[in-house]
């Protein structure tokens, strides 16, 4: 992280507890999600995972995502200029496709 982000936005927080507007917020004094992830989806969303996890089933976008990683991780430990331009090739269609698949659940979860 930017260290001048980090200092803004420690600025910005002690300002914030100084004016009270971190007081009475929802969830104040309850211990954090043991999966801070979980704190970011909709509860909808976690349950039609949830189900799918169960089922063995992987969202096509988690999938994507996996395989970015991995793409992500071999680029970073290759050292050929063309095993490199290989996989920033793959890097950047798997981001293409697991986008492409996050705005496909995202439009038909919330298609009316």
């Amino acid at each position: 992280m930017d260290i001048n982000f980090a200092r803004l936005a420690e600025r910005r927080m002690l300002a914030a507890l100084a004016e009270g507007k971190l007081s009475h917020l929802p969830g104040e004094g309850k211990p954090l999600p043991e999966h801070p992830e979980e704190a970011y989806i909709d509860p909808l969303e976690a349950v039609g995972f949830r189900i799918m996890h169960e089922a063995g089933f992987i969202p096509q976008e988690l999938e994507l995502g996996r395989q970015l990683e991995e793409a992500k991780a071999a680029w970073v430990a290759s050292y050929d200029p063309d095993e490199r331009a290989r996989l920033m090739g793959r890097i950047a269609e798997l981001e293409m496709r697991r986008n492409m698949a996050r705005e496909t659940r995202l439009h038909f979860m919330h298609h009316d």
